[in-house]
C-alpha cells in the first residue's frame, strides 16, 4: 500500500466529514486507507462516521490521549509505505496525494551533482535524506498560512516571532523559513502537523509523536527529530490545503497552560538549560499565549450579496436569496461589497475551489463549501476564528 492517511479528530463532526470526503478524492488512483481516530468526542462524530463512511477505519479512544498519543495509535494500525498526519479541519485538493507521492518516489530535490557521482547515485542520496514534507497551506479566505513552513525556534528566532520583529526584515525572518516564499519549494527546518506526508519507517525511527507532550509543540519536536536523524525537511508547494486552523484549538486558559508547557518541554528537551533561558521563555510563551488568546476574537462581517457556485438546480431555502453561477469566470468581485462566496461541491472539484480560494483572497469575500448529500454549509471568516456550520434548510 502507498499511503496511510492518519486523521485524529475531536469534537469537529462536520470539518471531519469534509475534510474525509476530500481525502476519499484525492485517493481515487492511489492505494491508500484511511485512519479516523476519534479522542473521545463528545459530538456526534463517531456516529457519523459509522454512517456515512463505515469502509473507513474508525479507532475510538475512550478518553482524550491528546495528539502524539493519538496519532501514535493509528500510525501503529497503517499498511501504508508512507503515511500522512492529517488535521480534520483541511481540505485536501484531488491532485494533492499523486503530486507530492510522485514528488517523494520519483524526483530528487535539486542540488550540485558532484563530478564523482551519477545522476542516479545523487538521487538515491537525496530520495535516502528526505524526512518530512510538507505543502502550502491556506486558511478558509484563501490567505498564505506562513506556518507552512518554519524554522527552529531557538531563543533568538522565538525572539524575533513573539515580537513580530520577522515583520520588518528578512533578516529575522528563520521562524517562517522566509529564505523561501510561499511559491518557492526547497529545504526547511519545522513543518507543521496539520498536513506532514513521510515514510512510515522513519516515523517509526524516530519514534513517533513524542507522547510526553500533550499537544502544541508535538511538530516542532517530530520535525527537530528528523532533522537529528539526518534528514531535511522539505516545503512543497505545488498544491495546496485548506487549514481552518480556528478549529484547532479554542483560546482559553487551559490552551495557555498547554501551549507554556509545551514550548517548555521542547526547549527542555533539546536544548542546554540556563537560568536566563528559562526566564525569557517563560515570558515569551506567557506573552505568545496571551497574543494568540486575543486573536481569537469571531469579527462580525456583514454580508452584502450571496453567491453561490453551482452547475446544478439547489433545493434548499438557504440559498433563496442567492445568486447562482455555473461558471467562475461569470462572476466579477466588486470591491465595494462584501460577498458571501459558497461552493456546491458536487459541481466542482476541490483544487478548483481551493484556486478561486487563493485567487480571490480579498477582505470583501468570505467562502463557505456546500454538501448537498448532508444539506450544510461550512467555512471560516478568519484565521483565527471558530468556523461556521450551517445546516441548510429544505
Amino acid at each position: 500500500m502507498q499511503l496511510s492517511v492518519i486523521i485524529l479528530n475531536y469534537n469537529v463532526r462536520y470539518f471531519l466529514e469534509q475534510c474525509v470526503l476530500s481525502v476519499l478524492k484525492a485517493l481515487e488512483n492511489i492505494d491508500g486507507e484511511i485512519i479516523v481516530i476519534d479522542n473521545n468526542s463528545s459530538d456526534d462524530s463517531c456516529e457519523m462516521m459509522q454512517s456515512c463512511f463505515p469502509n473507513i477505519t474508525l479507532i475510538k479512544n475512550k478518553e482524550n490521549l491528546g495528539f502524539p498519543k493519538g496519532n501514535n495509535i493509528g500510525v501503529a494500525q497503517a499498511k501504508g509505505d508512507y503515511i500522512c498526519i492529517l488535521n480534520p479541519d483541511t481540505v485536501v485538493a484531488e491532485d494533492t496525494f499523486t503530486k507530492i507521492l510522485n514528488f517523494v518516489t520519483q524526483s530528487a530535490v535539486e542540488e550540485p551533482i558532484l563530478k564523482s557521482e551519477t545522476r542516479n547515485s545523487k538521487f538515491k542520496t537525496l530520495n535516502s535524506q528526505l524526512g518530512i514534507i510538507g505543502c502550502k497551506l491556506i486558511d478558509g479566505t484563501g490567505k498564505f498560512l506562513p506556518e507552512s513552513k518554519r524554522g527552529i525556534p531557538t531563543t533568538w528566532v522565538a525572539f524575533t516571532k513573539i515580537f513580530g520583529l520577522y515583520k520588518i526584515s528578512n533578516l529575522f525572518g528563520k521562524y517562517y523559513a522566509q529564505h523561501l516564499n510561499e511559491n518557492q519549494s526547497g529545504k526547511v527546518a519545522i513543518l507543521v502537523g496539520a498536513f506532514m506526508v513521510m515514510k512510515r519507517e522513519l516515523y517509526n525511527e524516530i519514534g513517533g509523536f513524542d507522547e510526553n507532550c500533550f499537544m502544541y509543540s508535538d511538530d516542532i519536536d517530530l520535525s527537530y527529530m528528523a532533522l537529528k536523524n539526518g534528514k531535511f525537511n522539505y516545503y512543497f508547494h505545488e498544491t495546496t490545503v485548506i487549514h481552518y486552523k480556528g478549529e484547532s484549538t479554542v483560546r482559553d486558559g487551559k490552551y495557555m497552560k498547554r501551549f507554556q508547557e509545551a514550548m517548555n518541554f521542547f526547549y527542555k528537551k533539546h536544548f542546554s538549560k540556563s537560568i536566563v533561558f528559562d526566564v525569557f521563555m517563560k515570558i515569551g510563551a506567557f506573552v505568545f499565549s496571551i497574543i494568540k488568546k486575543n486573536q481569537q476574537k469571531n469579527r462580525p462581517f456583514i454580508v452584502d450579496e450571496f453567491i453561490i457556485f453551482s452547475k446544478n438546480d439547489i433545493n434548499s431555502t438557504s440559498f433563496s436569496t442567492s445568486k447562482r453561477y455555473s461558471k467562475f469566470e461569470d462572476f466579477k468581485i466588486n470591491p465595494t461589497i462584501n460577498y458571501e462566496i459558497t461552493f456546491d461541491t458536487s459541481s466542482f472539484q476541490f483544487v478548483e475551489i481551493i484556486k478561486y480560494m487563493e485567487d480571490n483572497n480579498t477582505s470583501n469575500c468570505t467562502f463557505k463549501n456546500y454538501f448537498p448529500s448532508s444539506n450544510f454549509k461550512i467555512g471560516s471568516n478568519n484565521a483565527n476564528d471558530i468556523g461556521q456550520i450551517i445546516i441548510c434548510e429544505k
